[in-house]
């Protein structure tokens, strides 16, 4: 059985981009990203996060609206390979009447039954009902701090998961 999956959001989770604007959080360091002509999207990444992901017992996805984008920009400054990534395609932002984020449902297809953890800023009561009806594998919604970013009470919250998620 192979291990389960760690669903990886950047904004938020990675980027800490509610943190206060004049002061970059101890440990993380600053790129610019042209996001479109004229505009450069300022991100906070740790380069530490990259190497403590991997040693985790995961296969480690993007589940983020960068997409494949991740790994050109976000991947090399936090210490991570190429990883696969949910393509959201139709459903990127798409508003559902439900109040469920319209990430959650493309993230359980891609997840196909296996046991995953999601990190994320943005989950709700309404995710957690949703993976519990439409995912019959263990799952974990582990919401982030868009202040903070990944802390390492969250590393341990996902390494306990993975311990109990697995055969």
């Amino acid at each position: 059985m192979s291990r389960p999956l760690l669903f990886l959001d950047v904004d938020g989770p990675l980027n800490p981009y509610a943190a206060q604007p004049e002061r970059r959080p101890d440990g993380y360091t600053t790129i610019r990203v042209a996001v479109s002509p004229g505009r450069r999207l300022r991100v906070w990444l740790n380069p530490s996060h990259g190497p403590a992901l991997l040693a985790l017992d995961y296969d480690l996805c993007w589940a983020t609206t960068w997409m494949d984008s991740a790994n050109r920009w976000i991947a090399p400054v936090v210490g991570l390979p190429e990883l696969p990534y949910v393509d959201f395609g139709a459903g990127l932002f798409a508003h559902r009447a439900d109040g469920v984020h319209w990430k959650t449902e493309a993230i359980v297809a891609h997840a196909a039954g296996r046991p995953f953890a999601w990190v994320d800023d943005e989950q709700s009561p309404a995710d957690e009902t949703f993976v519990t009806r439409h995912h019959p594998g263990p799952a974990l919604l582990h919401h982030v701090s868009p202040r903070i970013g990944l802390r390492e009470p969250d590393f341990t919250a996902l390494a306990e998961f993975a311990a109990t998620a697995q055969p």
